[in-house]
């Protein structure tokens, strides 16, 4: 048979999985799991791949594996899936919407997980045709947990010499595929800034070291790196949206705390901001009495680089499904970043953008919703991207 015959073939099983695809990504959505708490998801998953005779086998605590073997001398690709909700409370109104409080798929994992599952029905059906294996990577904890750094660590993708990745998107018409050589998504650094002074009655401030006063000539500073340091056609964000302090008009706290982000692509940039934003905490809060500090919490995400190469080769295959262009840089982060520093490959976005059906919210968002209509299409890449990385070796 054609290798075009193959991947007629190919996107013909993907479009008649649909309805699979969307049953899946519902009982899914209906059961929100937060990050390594996955585990009704993954053993959905494991009894999916056994059904269909993939070896499987866990990782990284709640993830998945699977593996279809096809010629082994062919090499190893990777296709990755990740898995987790938010803690977010669901405000759509279907029948499918999350029936755990305080719980929702509101970045699209439940429809990544069900577009891979769905490759792995086509891929299983196809394997006499692939010239290598195909590792199946449903990852757990990517919403701050770093579950791709773990798995990494683990050493179960040692083999793999490409990986490829799909994120639906909310800001792309719905069936659009989009990537673009080198660098797409942003570094990501939480941060915490503290400022310690001496608390009291709000009407005596001068019986105080008002840790509020230095906050707010702090977060004005802040605002200023960026126009006032760092050249203007150089992409960074930084972002202070959560501020702890009194708990009450009349209380003037002994400290004020403020959280934020910091995104760049750029990683010596990254640490020049960090220490101005360090000099600007200290010094400010000293002119008050305070003691200020700031310091680094959570997950630092890498930024995503695609492979150039790869990401021309993915453009290729995604025209045969309809329109592809190359997608926008983001200052958002994706810890597909970490399989990326260690492996070639290409993340990916699949639109799934409707205003006609009311499909409009961001991700993240109470009311985020997909297009179930085009999700065949992530399945019909998946696999296509499986099946043609062998055959462009050749």
């Amino acid at each position: 048979m054609s290798i075009n015959s193959v991947k007629d073939r190919i996107i013909e099983r993907s479009r008649s999985l649909n309805s699979y695809i969307v049953r899946i990504r519902r009982e899914i959505h209906m059961y929100p799991e937060l990050r390594f708490e996955e585990y009704r998801t993954s053993q959905l998953i494991f009894d999916e791949l056994r059904s269909m005779g993939i070896d499987v086998f866990r990782v990284a605590g709640t993830g998945v594996i699977g593996v279809v073997k096809g010629d082994r001398s062919g090499g190893v690709v990777a296709l990755r899936a990740d898995m987790d909700a938010l803690p977010i409370t669901e405000e759509n109104d279907f029948s499918y919407k999350s029936r755990v409080p305080g719980k929702m798929h509101a970045c699209g994992h439940d429809a990544h997980v069900a577009m891979l599952l769905g490759a792995a029905t086509v891929l299983s059906e196809f394997r006499d045709y692939l010239r290598g294996c195909v590792k199946l990577v449903f990852q757990p904890g990517e919403e701050g947990g770093a579950g791709a750094e773990k798995i990494i660590r683990e050493g179960v993708l040692d083999d793999v010499e490409a990986i490829y990745g799909i994120h639906v998107w909310s800001e792309l018409p719905s069936g659009v595929i989009a990537t673009r050589r080198g660098a797409m998504a942003a570094s990501a650094t939480s941060f915490v800034i503290r400022i310690k002074g001496s608390g009291g009655h709000a009407a005596h401030p001068e019986l105080t070291k008002d840790p509020t006063i230095p906050a707010a000539d702090i977060y004005n500073a802040i605002q200023k790196v960026v126009s006032r340091s760092i050249d203007p056609f150089t992409p960074v964000v930084i972002s202070t949206p959560k501020f702890e302090g009194s708990n009450a008009s009349n209380v003037i706290p002994d400290e004020v705390r403020i959280y934020g982000t910091l995104r760049v692509f750029d990683l010596e940039l990254k640490e020049r901001i960090l220490k101005r934003l360090d000099k600007i905490v200290r010094h400010y809060s000293l002119a008050w009495e305070c003691e200020g500090a700031i310091d680094i919490i959570g997950t630092q995400y890498p930024p995503v680089v695609n492979t150039p190469e790869l990401a021309e080769f993915v453009m290729n295959i995604a025209k045969e499904l309809g329109e592809a262009k190359e997608a926008p840089m983001t200052m958002g982060a994706e810890d597909f970043a970490y399989y990326l520093q260690k492996i070639p490959g290409v993340l990916i976005l699949l639109g799934v953008r409707n205003e006609d059906k009311g499909i409009v919210y961001p991700h993240h968002h109470s009311k985020f919703d997909v297009d179930e209509e085009v999700l065949w299409k992530g399945t019909a890449l998946y696999a296509l991207l499986a099946y043609s990385h062998f055959v462009r070796k050749k």
